[in-house]
């Protein structure tokens, strides 16, 4: 087995080789002066299992071209099988038609990927379950339910006591192997979108006064969303609001939002590699999620169930 890495995300690249005890692969991955990207495997890779490291985050489309350059030299390079491993999976929101003559972007994603030569895709927490019959080829997702259920054990002493609401009606499923896993009970947010990244809160089901409640989320971009409906909840009666979110996207004055916001904390993961302003923010935290992505390598390149993870 060998792992790849390419600059998406190099930090959580290393500590999932460290967790495995196995070097990077030696290789190159740069630019030429007019921003094209060139890729070279420095090591001998043919008729290996080669693992890609590479999280589709911004630059998006960078990053997805690096990602299918290095397939296309891997497979060339006779590698015997090659895994996308995509911590964050990019376009994942544009699953579905939202209006007339739209596309459906992460359809589109998954047969360039398939195409450029990858034999199976491992990724975390979609933001929808049907993306994975949208490849052609296997498909992991692995759940981070069992990493913050764990986290907040660690860090909220009577989680029987705590309330985990999900922001939206879509996320039920998603908050809930969270609150199961906690013994706790959950609340939804009635949110209601007007245009691509504005929504507001219409209702909240279930009673959050006087309650410390955790918002469990897969995705946090520009953050408004999450702080309204953060804002909406302590209107409503609750004691403190924290939220956990498996992708830390947090674009533009994000994290600005965040420390302004009523949120107690944001604990995200590493899937997306943290900028210095989000690192630094005293209300953001992250935890790993290396130990959980290199199990299920080490488990696909043994052939092992990876379900088992969960259970």
């Amino acid at each position: 087995m060998k792992l790849l890495a390419g600059n998406s995300n190099r930090t959580l690249a290393e500590a999932v080789a460290a967790h495995l005890d196995l070097p990077l692969t030696r290789a190159q991955v740069k630019r030429f002066a007019d921003n094209e990207i060139f890729v070279a495997i420095d090591e001998n890779v043919r008729g290996e299992d080669v693992f890609v490291i590479q999280s589709t985050s911004y630059p998006a489309n960078d990053n997805l071209m690096e990602l299918l350059i290095c397939i296309d030299a891997l497979k060339r390079a006779s590698a015997r099988r090659i895994t996308a491993v995509m911590p964050y999976f990019g376009y994942a929101r544009q699953d579905r038609k939202t209006g007339g003559r739209t596309p459906i972007s992460a359809k589109l994603v998954a047969n360039l990927i398939t195409r450029a030569g990858a034999d199976r895709v491992l990724t975390m927490d979609l933001h929808s379950g049907q993306i994975q019959g949208f490849f052609d080829i296997p498909t992991d997702n692995l759940v981070s339910a069992p990493l913050m259920a764990s986290d907040i054990k660690a860090h909220y002493q009577k989680t029987e006591e705590l309330l985990i609401v999900s922001p939206d009606v879509g996320g039920v499923v998603r908050a809930l192997a969270v609150a199961s896993r906690l013994n706790a009970e959950l609340a939804i947010v009635d949110k209601r979108r007007s245009g691509p990244g504005k929504s507001e809160v219409a209702n909240i089901i279930g009673d959050v006064d006087g309650r410390r409640l955790i918002l469990f989320d897969d995705i946090v971009d520009s953050a408004g969303t999450l702080c309204n409906a953060a804002q909406s909840l302590i209107d409503a009666g609750a004691v403190e609001v924290s939220a956990y979110v498996t992708h830390g996207v947090l674009s533009g004055a994000a994290y600005e939002r965040v420390q302004n916001s009523v949120l107690k904390e944001l604990v995200i993961t590493d899937s997306i590699e943290a900028t210095s302003q989000v690192a630094g923010a005293s209300k953001i935290r992250m935890v790993s999620c290396a130990a959980l992505i290199g199990e299920a390598v080490r488990r696909i390149a043994n052939e092992e169930s990876v379900s088992k993870l969960f259970d």
